[in-house]
């Protein structure tokens, strides 16, 4: 079956690391040693050439702007931001503009990061609460081949672990430029038999904006590990608080004509808070026929967020901010049994899930607001969103060389919706089955060929299924279909015929039957047709030796509506904001005597901005570079370097009418942008103790 033993190609790293390092817990099953290298992708280790694993060794080393981008690990994604830090940052994978998590589902220790019918929009993923010390590995999939996977996953899902315990404590600080502060200690203890890790982090951040951003965050966690021969337990509670005032998105023409400055604002009074308390458990059990694995967790958050996209295009007088708004408590958890078996003398192992998801929001709305306060109500609702699905998946090894999975699952979703808007209350209930196949091929050693297919699904937001009215306009619409299919099919080639370098290649393509989505900025369900996707990876880690490794990773797709779509004159097929082009290049070097460092460039292509393709986004490329010093077996010193080259290119883009005050009643089209920020250092001083 799925053999380890290739994930041993960084070995060679093992001894290089500082005694500081935070050890990785990963799974029972394994032999410790086999997280302790970058990557657990070798052949043999999964059912597809765009699946694989990343360990904290990479992740350690790598420096990092934001929390959220422990993403980019994932090869072919881009973490951007067009607002304030403290809110979900923008993603990009596979020809999608993710938006703020639609189509991506992300997990941390089994708990879904993904919020359905959220204020902001379907999908948000606010990765602001993980302390990315405490991250163990990553194991990411893309494509809609896996049983496990369900909502939000159509380009794929990455499931983040954290780890159990520290080999000592921790205690890192961190100066920068803008403001920039923070602070975090972590250790662990040994407590009635078991590991207690406590962490707290703090951090203070101005950035580069004329108006100061005084994001403030706080993160803290306590897990409790508890492990047997055979077993191992974990409770993990959670907590993060945050405040920030943003900077939103400005259009082009108002920097070009001098009325603001590249770091400017239009609105200055747009800002936002958001808490996040959570309470998790996992269980994992070694039979001697396979093992079991349970979870559950509860989630508090709130968000209350203040943005204005067009200024004054729709209220001259009093301006045309509003305010996303919503208090959800969330309950879940899955149980899975997997078990070998024995089929005319070929190994199988079959596995069952079950997952359940309940999301109460009481209440979430749009409101209109002036000056940073609430003003009138465009939508307020109650709902509630309940989740069932259930999974079943055989992995059957025919002989050495061929190797099947086969994978089904079925979801469903029923909501209840109390509107504001008396029009848009009332019930929806669906269900979706959603097949998948595997076939895996070793035609030479260290070599396999993978050929998979499968159908997904996204769920639409709960209010998008009931609404038959529009919020500001009350203009008649069709509910939206609650659950939304996705067909997929990939063909990959992984090899590691040079000592020391593992390569993957994946062809793939992907069709949406809509891509209907909640715009929560409008209140309202934005009809959005069928679309398909095609493109190509090629994925490299090379370890040179125990001083160097490089990574190296392509991505090329292209996305299209099924029929045309928009407005004339500029009507097309093209998808706003879908990126085509990606490309990552990472130089890591350790044990250059106390000297290591990291230098990561990441470029992000240019981007269609209208359906016929007319507006376009530039590329941006950007250098990130680290330099660090072991001053002693305990005390480690790094600079990090963000946009090394001080490359003045843009976050992201948009494409829009928006008015300022002495333009025409009906607007501008222009393109709306948020600047990447400029070359910034930050220095850490990290000692064990």
């Amino acid at each position: 079956m799925k053999t380890i033993s290739g994930a041993l190609l960084s070995a060679a790293w093992l001894c290089a690391w500082p005694s500081t390092a935070v050890a990785a817990s990963g799974d029972t099953e394994l032999p410790a040693v086999e997280v302790e290298g970058h990557y657990d992708n070798a052949v043999g280790s999964s059912d597809a050439a765009s699946e694989g694993s990343v360990t904290a060794k990479l992740i350690r080393n790598r420096p990092m702007l934001r929390a959220a981008e422990v993403l980019e690990f994932v090869p072919g994604v881009i973490v951007s931001q067009h607002s304030g830090d403290g809110k979900a940052n923008q993603y990009y994978l596979r020809g999608f503009n993710l938006d703020h998590g639609t189509d991506f589902a992300t997990f941390v220790d089994d708990m879904p990061v993904n919020m359905p019918s959220h204020a902001h929009g379907q999908g948000y993923t606010d990765l602001n609460f993980l302390i990315p010390e405490l991250v163990s590995r990553i194991h990411y999939r893309k494509g809609v081949y896996a049983a496990e996977d369900g909502d939000f996953s159509s380009a794929g899902s990455a499931r983040i672990g954290l780890i159990n315990r520290l080999p000592t404590g921790l205690l890192s600080v961190t100066g920068g430029e803008n403001g920039y502060a923070r602070g975090l200690i972590a250790n662990s203890l040994n407590v009635v038999g078991g590991d207690l890790l406590y962490a707290l982090e703090a951090a203070h951040n101005d950035g580069p904006w004329e108006f100061g951003e005084n994001f403030r965050r706080v993160n803290g966690l306590l897990r409790y590990t508890r492990e047997t021969a055979d077993s191992r337990s974990t409770l993990t509670a959670m907590h993060y608080d945050a405040r920030w005032d943003a900077t939103d998105q400005v259009p082009q023409r108002a920097i070009d004509s001098g009325r603001i400055g590249r770091f400017g604002a239009i609105d200055p009074s747009d800002h936002g808070e958001t808490r996040r308390s959570s309470l998790s458990w996992g269980w994992h059990r070694q039979v001697d026929d396979g093992h079991w694995d349970a979870s559950a967790y509860a989630i508090s958050s709130h968000l209350d967020l203040f943005s204005n996209f067009t200024y004054f295009l729709d209220n001259p007088d009093t301006g045309d901010q509003f305010e996303q708004a919503e208090d959800r408590r969330v309950f879940g958890g899955k149980l899975s049994r997997s078990w070998t078996a024995n089929w005319g003398g070929r190994e199988v192992i079959h596995t069952l899930g079950l997952q359940t998801r309940y999301d109460r929001l009481d209440p979430v709305g749009l409101y209109t607001a002036v000056l940073g306060e609430r003003d009138q109500v465009t939508q307020e609702s109650r709902l509630s969103e309940r989740a069932l699905g259930l999974y079943a998946q055989t992995d059957l090894a025919w002989n050495e060389a061929v190797r099947t999975v086969f994978g089904w699952r079925a979801d469903h979703v029923d909501v209840d919706v109390d509107s504001s808007i008396a029009e848009n209350s009332g019930s929806r209930s669906d269900w979706i089955h959603s097949p998948k196949l595997a076939l895996i091929l070793s035609p030479w050693d260290r070599t396999e060929v993978f050929a998979s297919a499968g159908y997904g699904f996204h769920s639409n937001d709960a209010r998008g299924m009931t609404a038959r009215v529009t919020a500001r306009g009350g203009e008649p619409i069709d509910p939206a279909v609650p659950l939304v299919r996705s067909r997929g099919t990939e063909l990959g080639l992984r090899n590691e015929w040079l000592p020391g370098l593992q390569s993957s290649l994946a062809i793939w393509q992907l069709k949406l039957d809509s891509e209907l989505v909640f715009v929560g900025d409008a209140g309202e369900t934005e009809p959005n047709g069928g679309s398909q996707r095609r493109g190509i990876e090629f994925n490299n880690h090379y370890v040179l030796n125990q001083h160097w490794m490089l990574d190296l990773d392509l991505a090329w797709s292209r996305a299209r509506f099924d029929e045309i779509q928009g407005d004339e004159p500029n009507a097309g097929r093209h998808v706003p904001g879908s990126v085509q082009r990606v490309a990552a290049l990472g130089i890591t070097f350790n044990d250059l005597g106390p000297w290591f460092g990291q230098l990561q460039l990441r470029y992000f292509g240019p981007r269609p901005l209208i359906e016929d393709n007319s507006v376009r986004s530039d590329g941006t490329t950007l250098a990130y570079a680290r330099i660090g010093y072991q001053l002693s077996p305990n005390a480690r010193l790094s600079l990090d370097v963000f946009n090394l080259f001080d490359a003045e290119v843009s976050d992201i883009d948009y494409y829009y009418a928006s008015r300022l005050p002495d333009e025409p009643a009906e607007g501008v089209l222009d393109i709306h942008t948020h600047p990447a920020e400029p070359r910034t250092a930050r220095v850490t001083l990290s000692m064990g103790f």
